[in-house]
């Protein structure tokens, strides 16, 4: 990979994150001005305001409700989400692959192969069921090899993890490689083996690090606690707490 291919991709990263992510997150955000988007357990949210927060105020409560949400479910599932326009975004338009069930296709800068690669989020993401979805796409693309006179070995069949540690991998991702032989690279190891570089994943680290740095909504964020603290079903539960009396 040269460096001006390494560079595109850092960059195709940020944009990525930029005009996808960040935007998806606060429209998200914004929606939570109402009560109704809460599953509101009148039982918890009244101690879980005081342990934030020490009082059960309406906007402690809303606090309560809105941070595990925003800082949380919201993110997390907006980016996993995403993950196939970032695949497609910033993968596929360098490494895109024309043969059905394969999100990518390189060269190993370890072995000098061709891989043949479904790409993963993180090391947690897949269930029992994708273990044979995956384990038949890879099928179909080797039957599809044979019939076209190509070499392709069992271990050039790989799934990549964008992101975490050696060891992190769920037992469905270990499943892969002890039942069918299929390599699981994540996080360092497979950017490492994508670009040559065994430093890029660190950088692209950086690099989202970096766009995060350009972002500050934390005034959306107050506004849209200031709302919901004023609905009605929020109001209702700070009343069931009377008020302390803190004179001496």
């Amino acid at each position: 990979m040269t460096p001006d291919e390494r560079q595109k991709i850092l960059e195709q990263a940020a944009e990525w994150f930029r005009t996808v992510i960040i935007p998806n997150h606060l429209k998200n955000t914004k929606k939570l001005v109402s009560a109704k988007e809460f599953d509101i357990n009148p039982f918890l949210t009244t101690y879980l305001a005081t342990f934030f927060n020490g009082e059960v105020s309406p906007e402690s409560i809303a606090r309560a409700l809105m941070y595990p949400r925003v800082m949380g479910t919201s993110i997390t599932t907006s980016f996993g989400t995403n993950m196939q326009s970032f695949i497609s975004s910033v993968l596929k338009d360098s490494f895109g692959s024309m043969v059905s069930g394969i999100d990518i296709e390189f060269i190993d800068s370890f072995d000098g192969r061709r891989k043949y690669c479904q790409v993963k989020l993180g090391p947690n993401t897949i269930n029992k069921d994708d273990v044979k979805t995956i384990h038949d796409h890879f099928k179909g693309a080797r039957n599809l090899s044979k019939t076209n006179n190509m070499a392709v070995a069992l271990d050039d069949m790989v799934v990549a993890i964008l992101y975490g540690e050696t060891g992190q991998e769920s037992a469905h991702y270990k499943k892969l490689t002890i039942e069918y032989g299929y390599p699981v690279w994540i996080g360092a190891d497979f950017w490492h083996r994508l670009t040559g570089d065994k430093d890029f994943y660190a950088d692209l680290l950086q690099s989202i690090a970096n766009v995060a740095t350009e972002s500050n909504f934390a005034n959306i964020l107050a506004a849209t606690v200031t709302a919901l603290s004023k609905t009605d079903e929020v109001q209702a539960l700070a009343k069931l707490v009377p008020e302390q009396d803190t004179s001496e």
